[in-house]
């Protein structure tokens, strides 16, 4: 089996390319997915049905169908439909790269959000007990204690789900989009060499969940070292 490396050498500014086509889908999807996923989790806590059932609905939904069937639904199913095609917002629904990110942040807000639901259940009650004490309202509660210490902690379960989005993002070239994978993609139909195409975007994920591991390690250790056992 012979290797042809120089094509790929070639092609590196394709590659290059999807990386940066990558990082803007990551990006744009666990910004909206963060922003979702807070008060679908303060939701998920409430005691009340009525606010509790319709965020455990929706999560129950998203993390309970495959995230290529979202996409799917949301660049193909939604076309179909007249009314959506003659709206306003067909401009944008016609468009691969807001489809895409908007399937991801749909998918990423419903497991982020039980992440940080899990979290504040969590919380230490002493740490609300405390609170009450000096007389906090329910919404400094939420604000100065409860969100910000369960963010902290949520840290090394919300690491997971960021790498999850980065190798779930290779779903993107399925719409036509060039990112990592779309390059490798272009790579193999051009020259047919998927073995050359395709090991090269592993690598290019594999650099990238490197550095990805290691910027969220490094804020553990600087939000979460108050948790750090202490030494004798």
């Amino acid at each position: 089996m012979i290797f042809d490396y120089n094509v790929i050498w070639d092609s590196l500014p394709l590659y290059f390319g999807g990386v940066l086509v990558t990082l803007k889908l990551l990006a744009i999807s666990l910004a909206l997915g963060l922003v979702a996923a807070v008060p679908l989790a303060l939701m998920r806590v409430s005691k009340q049905a009525a606010i509790n059932f319709p965020a455990w609905l929706y999560t129950y939904v998203i993390r309970g169908t495959p995230m290529l069937v979202q996409l799917f639904l949301i660049y193909y199913g939604l076309a179909q439909f007249e009314v959506v095609r003659n709206s306003a917002l067909w401009p944008l629904l016609s468009d691969a790269t807001f489809c895409a990110c908007l399937a991801f942040a749909v998918n990423t807000s419903a497991y982020t959000a039980e992440i940080l639901a899990g979290s504040i259940k969590a919380t230490p009650y002493g740490e609300i007990e405390a609170a009450k004490a000096i007389g906090m309202s329910r919404y400094k509660l939420y604000y100065r204690i409860l969100l910000p210490s369960a963010l902290r902690r949520a840290l090394p379960q919300y690491s997971n789900e960021v790498i999850m989005m980065l190798h779930t993002t290779s779903l993107a070239s399925i719409v036509t989009l060039i990112d990592i994978t779309g390059a490798a993609k272009t790579v193999n139909s051009q020259f047919y060499l998927p073995f050359e195409a395709y090991i090269t975007a592993g690598l290019f994920y594999l650099c990238l969940t490197f550095i990805m591991v290691r910027l969220f390690k490094r804020a553990e250790r600087r939000w979460l070292a108050y948790l750090a056992p202490r030494k004798a």
